[in-house]
């Protein structure tokens, strides 16, 4: 308990350029392997790489939206390190002079708002996927797929000022609806589009001096995220606690264990001996580029969020739900115009909807239940059709089997009774069978009425009219009657 953890962050993006960022090959994923390679991304002898406009306007964008300065003045360096994926046995990407450095996102963490310093954003390009086995019969063999060798992407690097991995995993849940409201990225962490290494250390508590720092790698969603700083952060506390010494390294987290394994010394920024890349020259991005870009911005989470508040006057809890990601946003504006009450449409969004996509883990964009059909099913219980309860029936059917909410209603004859005779006849019959329930509430026992609605409410499978029974069973039970 007398240590406290040091994290930082470096997180991958690849940007949703439809081409490569040095040459023309698709960046569509999912193609069969080496489909989508040319002699530039393969590093043959001779080639010359070309910079892909739009990558640097998307790293922009990036930039901005994280209040980072972009510099009038940035260059490319050779990053030098030999793995199989690596065709040319070096990544270009950038080193001492990066597009853009010295930004911030704000986060909620147990201490209320709380800046979270960037360090840099800067371009280079991905490597290539190795394949392990199951290609062949052969499973020991491995196998190189050079479709996302050049690929654009965005380093983000955080200051250390990250504390616990809940405050991990807040940073990356905002930074990465951030990209997606941009539209640069669609933060797909099982597709590889959103990667992330953790820089974990431990100090004692009160210390401005930082501890042996250790890189996490393989974190490749939120949920690993958590787990492998809860490991390393517990290990490395464990280890001084015990009188032991702690090395510089970088490991790899093992999801189905739940643990963190070493896998090498940590590499030093002189290992990979970076150098100006020689075929491409310095960058200048001219002031009224970025100006035109700024006027461009959409419009971002926070400041939807607060939009949310004032304009639906919903919680502010609600607001940051559903402005999560920018297609949920979306969704439940769009139930809103088609059903102007946005508190409810908030409930039933967060609650039914979520909570059903959030068991299948699906995003919103997989709902098989449309704005229009919320909206059409929320209608039927305002105007009297269904009750509150018989609602979620229907919505449950909706979800599993796409139809409207009318058509489920009309096949399974949920129509809510509102006929005042054919509720006082069930009255009558409840009463007539609790005669115990009834006295006690003419004696003052006002829970026995909640029992005789629920009665009412069973004998009519559902279907009464809640507000109705209850009018009509307070009158039926009044002294005299």
């Amino acid at each position: 308990m007398n240590y406290e953890a040091v994290i930082g962050l470096e997180v991958h993006a690849q940007l949703l350029t439809q081409s490569k960022i040095f040459c023309g090959c698709s960046t569509r994923f999912g193609s069969s392997p080496n489909a989508q390679t040319c002699v530039i991304c393969q590093g043959m002898p001779g080639v010359l790489p070309v910079l892909n406009r739009q990558a640097v306007e998307f790293a922009m964008k990036a930039a901005i939206a994280t209040h980072c300065q972009i510099a009038p003045f940035c260059r490319f360096a050779r990053k030098n390190y030999f793995y199989p994926d690596l065709p040319k046995n070096y990544q270009i990407s950038q080193y001492e002079q990066p597009l853009s450095f010295g930004g911030y996102i704000e986060i909620q963490s147990e201490g209320g708002t709380k800046r979270i310093g960037i360090t840099r954003i800067h371009l280079e390009e991905d490597a290539g996927k190795l394949v392990h086995g199951g290609l062949l019969e052969d499973t020991d063999s491995s196998f190189v797929d050079f479709n996302r060798c050049g690929v654009p992407l965005i380093e983000i690097v955080s200051e250390p000022d990250l504390r616990t991995p809940e405050e991990a995993k807040e940073y990356l849940e905002v930074l990465k609806a951030i990209l997606e409201y941009l539209e640069v990225c669609d933060g797909n962490m099982e597709e590889g589009s959103l990667r992330c290494d953790a820089n974990v250390s431990v100090r004692l508590k009160g210390s401005d001096r930082l501890g042996i720092k250790v890189e996490v790698k393989n974190l490749n969603s939120f949920r690993n995220i958590q787990r492998a700083l809860d490991f390393e952060i517990r290990r490395q506390t464990d280890t001084l606690v015990k009188g032991g010494v702690l090395v510089q390294e970088t490991r790899l987290f093992d999801a189905a264990e739940g643990v963190t394994l070493s896998m090498r010394s940590k590499e030093e920024a002189h290992d990979y001996r970076y150098f100006p890349e020689p075929d491409l020259v310095p960058l200048r991005i001219a002031r009224s580029w970025v100006e035109e870009l700024q006027r461009r911005m959409p419009e971002l989470p926070q400041e939807r969020k607060a939009r949310f508040v004032q304009e639906f006057q919903i919680p502010d809890y609600d607001a940051q739900v559903l402005t999560g990601s920018k297609a949920l946003a979306n969704y439940y504006e769009e139930c809103v115009k088609l059903y102007p009450q946005p508190k409810l449409v908030s409930n039933w969004v967060m609650v039914e909807l979520l909570g059903l996509l959030n068991k299948e883990s699906r995003g919103i964009e997989g709902s098989p239940i449309s704005p229009q059909a919320l909206a059409e099913m929320l209608g039927l219980m305002e105007s009297g059709a269904i009750s509150g309860k018989i609602a979620k029936t229907v919505f449950e059917e909706m979800y599993q089997t796409k139809k409207r909410a009318s058509e489920i209603v009309k096949e399974k004859g949920l129509t809510q009774i509102s006929d005042e005779g054919e509720l006082l006849r069930i009255i009558e019959e409840v009463l007539a069978a609790n005669p115990g329930p009834v006295a006690e509430y003419r004696a003052g026992k006002e829970k026995s009425f909640t029992y005789l609605v629920g009665q009412v409410m069973k004998a009519s499978r559902g279907k009464a009219n809640p507000a109705l029974v209850n009018h009509l069973l307070h009158e039926r039970l009044k002294p005299g009657q």
